[in-house]
């Protein structure tokens, strides 16, 4: 019967990532908290709790990193290849958008957007994928995850 407990409660904590889905930064907090309350009483949730917690902060890293990529390419291409102007009875203006500058930067911003959106769709199997095999009691280790928690 623990060994049941202790399963369900590593399958909870893995499924509990899944909230940054509905909560800002809820892939961090809920894990956190059954982890932290729980890591106590079991070497498997300790261990696996440790495993998730390890993996969202690597995907939070590795996702950061792509956006200071993409974002800053994005909006210099988009700046330096038109006339931005403030009229009076307007906003903001964007006159003669030149696409012939902006199709170099904006290959590089594109591929890093893409790896963003394998690299979120990956994520979200790869919790299905660590919470079934955390419910069979195996030990589930991610893939490219720094190990910030040891």
């Amino acid at each position: 019967m623990e060994k049941i407990t202790h399963t369900n409660t590593a399958t909870a904590i893995h499924l509990s990532s899944l909230f940054q889905y509905c909560i800002p930064f809820g892939n961090f907090i809920f894990p956190i908290i059954i982890w932290a309350s729980t890591k106590d009483k079991s070497e498997f949730v300790d261990e696996q709790g440790k495993e998730v917690i390890n993996f969202q902060l690597s995907l939070f890293i590795y996702s950061l990193a792509l956006a200071l990529i993409a974002i800053p390419i994005v909006l210099i291409m988009i700046f330096s290849a038109s006339d931005i102007s403030y009229h009076e009875n307007t906003d903001l203006l964007i006159e003669n958008f030149n696409y012939a500058e902006v199709s170099g930067g904006m290959i590089i911003a594109f591929i890093a957007i893409f790896i963003l959106a394998i690299v979120k769709t990956a994520e979200f199997f790869l919790i299905i994928y660590g919470a079934v095999k955390a419910s069979q009691g195996h030990h589930f280790r991610y893939p490219a995850t720094i190990k910030f928690i040891k």
